[in-house]
């Protein structure tokens, strides 16, 4: 197979394997992947499982066409990729094996009697290596998963080689969803690593990368937002999708009722999608993919023996070992004499981050009784507020204690210009009036946005909450509407007035009509009635200071003089800046530096 006319593939297809790792159901088998580089010097990208050694030598001989390989790079250590290193440099003597310090010294622990000192590459992080026109570039990415991995760019043909990152369960002669048996496969084996891969990623973001190589699952070349914007959603541990997951065990069936009941009450109120597990008979890989992948979890189990159930054990021992964090966990116990199950539930996730638990527990004492589904009844209202919020059916549009919302914060306001949604960041949002509720806005007459709103005469206002991350406010606030569609991922919601509002990350949003407009030199003032007001969830509001302090990341300027922009963090050195300077990330001007002390 070719992956360019100079970059061969010579990976393998098992579909004798039932277990990947010993634990992950693989019904589709698993694919190890090997590519092959042709150019005045010929490398071999990894090597293959065990088990098909003789089938990747041949494979490689087939390809060379009775050419020799020079190198052999080792990107990880792992036995289904590693396995075969001693067989290629039997065959191939003079081939040099190219890896890092910690790869060679895991080739020691591996391979016993195993003499390729005289034949080492030792690179370093950032260390190149010219096959001819291919100039390849390592990148060491420690613990993503295993201490030694590295991953190789190509910048002649633009291909990220990408070991383990971006792989999937399945061979590649099954067509399959990507995104599922790669979530499964992120979450099993990569999942504990997110601040590793975001690290990563953020190497990677300064590549020009056309075509994604990993060592597991499909070679990647079209969409490639899509994937690395999987990647970097699963990493942060951000909410990929809405829904609610129900995890449960249940001994003789009353709790399992109470999930039934649950769930059709969850469905009445609008959640887009309930995933419910059985943990003793699903595939608790499943089970712990569903949990990262939406944003609301709710467990159910039986106390037993002073405890939980053992499969919830496992199953919560799964998340919390996966760094499992920024959900909304609910529960639901039952004991016939001593209900235990929340307390020790709540206890498993005490060193978890950013875990709020939904309020009311539901506690059964043997069968559901009219009591239970009075408390089930709560909390799918709990679970559904924001759901129900965003229905044209259920909600209540004029909730005027949206108003409590607003502050000293921060918001992004959208409008449309006819052809396509804008969004932009504002901080400056007040009511200015009550009977009738009037608000202002203030926008600088810089944006694109303030031409739009000041021709068409609606806006929605965003309040957002301290969940947002970081990414919303480059996206909303890095670039221009002029050049840039902000919701390139398509608009899941409209409110009354056809405009936008943005599904997640905000508390509130209030659609407003332009009633009159005051010039304030740079910026322009709207005052604005409301048409429209929803209450989305009880989230705090993101303040300016909060976002200072805990979303914004820390620029780096130790070791640096010159000035660094408070919206962003982008570094300018130099002794003075500029008057007239632009930051190249956010484009907020010179007003927005300080010097660096």
């Amino acid at each position: 197979m070719k992956i360019t006319n100079e970059i061969l593939y010579v990976g393998v297809n098992d579909h004798r394997v039932d277990l990947f790792e010993g634990q992950y159901d693989v019904p589709n088998g698993m694919a190890y992947n090997s590519y092959v580089i042709i150019d005045d010097k010929i490398a071999v990208m990894d090597t293959v499982d065990r088990n098909f050694g003789k089938q990747w030598l041949g494979s490689i001989e087939n390809v060379l066409a009775g050419r020799k390989p020079d190198y052999l790079i080792v990107q990880h250590m792992e036995p289904d990729h590693s396995a075969n290193i001693r067989a290629f440099a039997e065959v191939y003597p003079e081939a040099e094996i190219v890896g890092n310090a910690k790869t060679f010294n895991m080739i020691a622990n591996f391979f016993e009697d195993f003499d390729i000192e005289a034949r080492k590459v030792v690179v370093a992080d950032g260390g190149t290596l010219s096959l001819g026109r291919h100039e390849l570039t390592f990148v060491f990415a420690p613990m993503v998963h295993w201490p030694e991995v590295m991953v190789t760019y190509d910048s002649y043909e633009k291909v990220l080689f990408s070991a383990d990152g971006f792989g999937k369960f399945g061979a590649l002669d099954v067509d399959e969803e990507w995104d599922c048996e790669a979530r499964r496969y992120y979450f099993g084996i990569v999942g504990k690593y997110g601040p590793q891969v975001q690290a990563l990623l953020k190497k990677a973001a300064g590549l020009d990368i056309q075509t994604i190589c990993p060592l597991h699952g499909p070679v990647l070349k079209e969409n490639l937002g899509h994937y690395i914007g999987l990647y970097n959603t699963w990493s942060a541990y951000e909410i990929e999708s809405d829904g609610i997951v129900i995890a449960y065990t249940s001994v003789y069936g009353n709790t399992k009722k109470a999930v039934e009941l649950l769930a059709e009450k969850l469905k009445k109120r609008g959640c887009p999608k309930v995933s419910i597990h059985d943990l003793a008979r699903d595939d608790m890989a499943e089970a712990v993919e569903d949990a990262f992948r939406y944003g609301k979890l709710v467990l159910a189990t039986t106390t037993y023996n002073a405890g939980i159930f053992p499969h919830m054990r496992d199953f919560i021992e799964h998340l919390t070992e996966r760094a499992y964090q920024k959900r909304t966990v609910a529960i639901i116990e039952n004991g016939s004499w001593a209900p235990m199950a929340a307390k020790v539930i709540k206890g498993m996730f005490e060193g978890s981050k950013d875990i709020t638990f939904a309020d009311p527990v539901v506690t059964i004492k043997s069968a559901v009784k009219r009591e239970n589904i009075e408390r089930l009844d709560a909390l799918a209202d709990e679970l559904c507020m924001d759901y129900i919020a965003r229905s044209e059916e259920m909600v209540n549009k004029n909730d005027m204690t949206a108003l409590f919302k607003i502050g000293y914060g921060l918001y992004v306001v959208t409008c449309n210009d006819g052809e396509k949604d804008n969004g932009l960041i504002v901080n400056t949002v007040t009511q200015v009036s009550n009977g009738p509720d009037r608000i202002a806005v203030n926008i600088s007459k810089a944006n694109y946005s303030h031409d739009v709103i000041k021709r068409t005469g609606k806006m929605n206002v965003n309040c957002l909450s301290i969940d947002a991350p970081f990414s919303l406010f480059q996206r909303f606030g890095f670039h221009s509407g002029r050049d840039a569609d902000k919701f390139y991922d398509g608009v899941n919601c409209r409110s009354g007035n056809g405009l936008s509002f943005i599904d997640k990350y905000i508390n509130a949003f209030i659609s407003l009509k332009v009633d009159s407009y005051v010039d304030m030199g740079s910026h322009g003032m709207f005052i604005c009635s409301i048409t429209e007001a929803r209450v989305i969830n009880d989230k705090e509001s993101m303040t300016y200071a909060y976002y200072q302090a805990n979303v914004k990341p820390k620029p780096e300027t130790e070791g640096k003089k010159g000035w660094v922009c408070k919206v962003c963090g982008y570094v300018y050195e130099g002794d003075e800046l500029p008057d007239d300077f632009i930051c190249p990330l956010c484009k907020h001007g010179a007003a927005d530096f300080e010097r660096i002390e």
